[in-house]
């Protein structure tokens, strides 16, 4: 199971952009978890995940995100989903999350 994360903070809309390419599972999980808390200790800022070609995410990558949208939340900061795919979308609804992130 492969994961690429791509990171860049954009200064003019302050937040960090993030790509995810491949699949968030057991096995990737803690890359994401540890990549997106390193980004909001250098700058606590919103986070928008471009999910373009993010294949596949199980409950672990969800609580991932679960976890990392409770840290910003304390702060006043959001966490947006962008450009899901269907799959995962799906997911998202079914697990009510849909609810919690903002899904663009």
């Amino acid at each position: 199971m492969i994961l690429q994360i791509k990171d860049q903070f954009n200064e003019n809309e302050n937040r960090w952009e993030i790509t995810l390419e491949g699949e968030v599972d057991v096995y990737t999980v803690n890359n994401l978890k540890e990549r997106l808390s390193k980004r909001l200790e250098e700058k606590m800022e919103d986070i928008q995940i471009d999910c373009t070609s993010l294949r596949y995410i199980d409950s672990m990558g969800l609580g991932a995100l679960i976890g990392i949208r409770a840290k910003m939340s304390g702060k006043n900061k959001k966490l947006i989903l962008k450009n899901v795919q269907p799959n995962v979308r799906r997911l998202l609804k079914i697990t009510q999350l849909d609810k919690i992130f903002i899904v663009e």
